[in-house]
């Protein structure tokens, strides 16, 4: 009773984490078809990305070329292997296996490519973790069914997995249904997460861009897919762990003013447990009936979608977490960014040059937060920092901000482990440099791995170790006990 956790358990899943439309490129190889990804353009920090419904000549489509693991699979799992990993977070692009989503039959050159992933991961000791649905629907989908809104949608995405879960059975172990679910609860994920046309402008981040009831709805037949596809991969291999994945949207009230509490906690519930107590508890919370009634939303349900609901809960739960806002009654308090969302300065925390806001304890609070509701295996699937690094004249990059962010996050993880978590994997996102999903630049970037491409889709594609190439790779070896930075590998390339 007395026996706390000293720190990372043995066999604790360290690696990193990526997306298929913002790293593999090959947008039109290999009988891919289009995906909601690859109609979007590039952006910045001030810009917003617009969706097309038409490719436009001389546009930039960063998910076109992306930084091509397409062709360079092989060389950047050694890297991965280098750095030790036990885990690598990637996902299948739809589109690849099925080129319009609703076809009987899967395109066997888009599975063979993914054969050929796995078995170099195989080859390098890297546990597969697959996302199978990671904002890339094949946007046929979109033009023909308005995306996620149509109910026939979760019938081919069923398939899809079916597919899947056939053909890499006793290869991959652990799944992820949908990304950042969650992301349907706000007007941004319209497109990018339900993969339907914006009622009020093409601009990825336009805030009027959808109804509340389009998006809970499409949002509704996600849950019924998740929970039908965990069903199903169960039933072909007893083996498989089948996660959720919520983009954590971790808001502080910004006084003790009670008002700002229960904003706070409001705000937790729709944009956070909402899509975790479905996923986890197989129904949907109590508080989620007063909003929708509030919002005039009214969900259509079949008639066995609690059971389905009931009967494909997840086995493990997983989470992004980058930052962490604070939110009040008073409208006049100062705005500032976060992970997909808005929220209020803390004056207590440091930001980043895209204005999220840095806060490693928040971490260890999403983690208690979370395990001590659904006592469920947990991993932090998303996690990093995004920044402009420079390239020194001898070609090293000393991102030692990088390390810093990560390592204060790392100790956090650990302190939860002793708080009694049980978690059991990391995977930073953007282990290699990849293309922004929300602005669509290769400016802001995560990896430990630098990719030489700039925003207008220029550069030679090399890899280069970055410093926290050399300090990750220490942490791993160490599980997680040596978090110094190694001044010596620090100065590689």
């Amino acid at each position: 009773m007395n026996t706390i956790p000293k720190g990372f358990p043995e066999g604790f899943l360290w690696g990193g984490a990526t997306a298929a439309n913002q790293l593999e490129g090959g947008y039109d190889q290999g009988g891919k078809g289009l995906s909601t990804a690859d109609m979007m353009t590039a952006g910045t920090h001030t810009v917003p990305r617009r969706i097309t419904t038409e490719l436009l000549p001389g546009e930039n489509y960063p998910s076109h070329e992306a930084v091509d693991f397409y062709h360079r699979y092989a060389e950047d799992i050694a890297l991965f292997g280098e750095m030790g990993f036990k885990v690598f977070r990637l996902s299948i692009a739809w589109s690849r296996i099925f080129p319009n989503g609703d076809e009987a039959e899967p395109n066997e050159e888009g599975l063979a490519f993914y054969d050929r992933v796995f078995a170099e991961l195989q080859q390098r000791g890297i546990e597969p973790l697959v996302t199978i649905s990671h904002y890339e629907a094949p946007f046929s989908l979109t033009k023909i069914y308005n995306g996620w809104s149509d109910r026939r949608v979760i019938d081919f995405y069923v398939n899809y997995c079916e597919t899947l879960f056939k053909r890499y059975k006793g290869i991959v172990k652990y799944w992820l249904t949908f990304n950042e679910i969650n992301i349907l609860t706000m007007p941004l994920g319209t497109f990018l997460a339900g993969a339907m046309i914006p009622e009020n402008g093409m601009e990825l981040t336009n805030p009027d861009s959808s109804t509340d009831q389009a998006r809970f709805q499409a949002l509704h037949h996600q849950f019924v897919a998740s929970a039908k596809a965990v069903k199903l991969g169960h039933s072909i291999d007893p083996d498989f762990k089948i996660g959720c994945m919520i983009a954590y949207m971790c808001a502080y009230p910004l006084t003790s003013d009670p008002a700002d509490v229960l904003l706070a906690q409001q705000k937790d519930n729709i944009g956070n447990f909402l899509c975790g107590d479905v996923h986890v508890r197989g129904q949907y919370p109590g508080f989620a009936k007063r909003y929708f009634a509030e919002k005039g939303v009214e969900l259509l349900f079949e008639a066995e979608d609690e059971q389905i609901l009931l009967e494909g809960t997840v086995d493990f739960y997983t989470f992004s977490y980058y930052s962490s806002v604070c939110v009040s009654a008073d409208p006049e308090q100062e705005k500032i960014g976060g992970n997909m969302s808005m929220g209020l300065k803390n004056p207590y925390l440091k930001a980043s040059a895209w204005e999220w806001q840095i806060d490693p304890q928040g971490l260890r609070w999403v983690l208690n937060n979370v395990y001590n509701r659904y006592r469920l295996p947990m991993m932090v699937v998303e996690n990093g920092l995004g920044a402009v690094d420079e390239v020194e004249a001898d070609g090293s990059i000393r991102d030692d901000y990088r390390i810093e962010y990560l390592r204060e996050h790392i100790k956090e993880m650990k302190e939860a482990i002793i708080d009694g978590v049980d978690l059991i994997g990391y995977t930073p996102w953007g282990c290699i440099d990849l293309v922004s999903a929300g602005t669509g630049e290769m400016k802001k970037r995560y990896g430990f791995i630098h990719v030489d491409k700039d925003n207008e889709g220029q550069g030679t594609l090399n890899r280069s170790r970055k410093a926290s190439f050399h300090w990750y790779k220490q942490v791993i070896a160490s599980n997680g006990e040596t978090l110094a930075t190694d001044p010596e590998a620090a100065a590689q390339k």
